[in-house]
């Protein structure tokens, strides 16, 4: 029988979606779906979550959305626009009844309009208002398959991972969550100079390693600048996009999540920069470590540059009012002005950061 993944959580007997998650699972189990997490009590971890991916044959989730849900929902997208074997014709259904998920829908629709994310989310989140809309779609998607995302491969993947150590003057490390798609000569602009300030400031640059977009310009200034340059990335993803000449450090991870979880451990302060879905996904896990209290994340703070463009629209306004529904004051801090990044973190860094409800 196929096995689909239920996610979304049981907040108790007086649960307004309880009743909608029971018609849920009468319909999975009728048509023969087996079901994981049907209880809804199974917590996902980064160093896990690619194996549940692999048990799953498709993914369900459910109205109510949490800041994890969205985490998850948002891994699974990029595991498809990056060619994830693992989810290879495996279907994605958002159960949103409740309109809970339509912020999210809302930030990747505002991310394809700035063209950071070059599929329509619709076209693999699949969107459905009942329980029977629900199979409906997963029958369908797996009869017909998951759409292409118009990706190819460059190249293959011989870079073993290799250490050099910190500089004498070294400062700390900023990692940079950014785009790696961005063609906008002003954006590519923004991420070499800030690669330069880095390295100017004596702060190592810690990235997805990605040779293109943002990603690639950020790791080129501070290489250029004389900066410690530090990366991790996945062999599936090296093959799309290559990496970097010229990083100090490489941690070659066998999936995204893990190789989110090094890039967190090795560094000491975050950048969001303008960026796609996996900006967003790396943005939801920093703030859901915050949550739990991870000792990785304990006095490392975390700078949104809601960048403006020529016509003053903010580039990271939608995530913003997303985080707001979640989020403490203080738990990230938003800046507009490249200028003012380095400041802010200089300030911070090393800080232990205090939140307030």
């Amino acid at each position: 029988m196929p096995k689909v993944r239920l996610a979304g959580t049981v907040r108790g007997e007086k649960d307004p979606n309880r009743e909608i998650r029971a018609r849920l699972l009468y319909s999975l189990f009728s048509k023969g779906w087996d079901i994981y997490n049907s209880n809804g009590d199974q917590r996902i971890s980064l160093s896990n979550i690619e194996r549940k991916i692999i048990e799953s044959d498709a993914f369900v989730f459910t109205p109510g959305a949490t800041l994890e849900d969205l985490f998850k929902a948002v891994s699974v997208f990029v595991g498809y626009q990056t060619l994830d074997v693992n989810l290879s014709g495996k279907p994605t259904v958002l159960l949103n009844s409740d309109g809970s998920w339509n912020a999210l829908f809302a930030l990747l629709a505002h991310l394809n309009g700035l063209g950071t994310v070059k599929q329509n989310h619709r076209d693999y989140l699949l969107c459905a208002e009942s329980p029977e809309a629900v199979l409906e779609l997963l029958e369908t998607s797996r009869r017909v398959g998951i759409p292409d995302v118009g990706r190819e491969k460059i190249g293959t993947n011989t870079v073993e991972s290799f250490e050099t150590p910190l500089p004498a003057d070294h400062q700390g490390s900023v990692c940079v969550f950014c785009s790696a798609s961005i063609e906008d000569p002003a954006y590519l602009s923004d991420g070499y100079d800030f690669g330069k300030l880095l390295a100017e400031n004596h702060l190592g640059c810690v990235s997805g390693a990605g040779n293109s977009g943002i990603m690639g310009e950020v790791v080129r200034g501070s290489v250029d600048a004389g900066g410690w340059t530090g990366g991790s990335n996945v062999p599936h993803i090296i093959e799309l996009e290559g990496l970097p000449v010229g990083l100090s450090s490489f941690w070659l991870k066998p999936d995204i999540y893990t190789r989110m979880e090094i890039m967190i451990e090795r560094s000491d302060a975050f950048v969001i920069f303008p960026g796609g879905s996996g900006t967003v996904q790396e943005m939801i896990a920093l703030m859901i470590f915050k949550h739990q209290g991870h000792p990785t994340m304990t006095g490392k703070p975390v700078i949104v540059f809601d960048r403006k463009d020529a016509q003053g629209k903010s580039f990271w306004t939608p995530l913003i009012q997303l985080l707001s529904t979640w989020c403490y004051d203080g738990e990230f801090i938003v800046v507009e002005e490249l200028h003012d990044i380095i400041p802010t973190i200089q300030k911070l860094i090393h800080t232990p950061q205090t939140t307030t409800v």
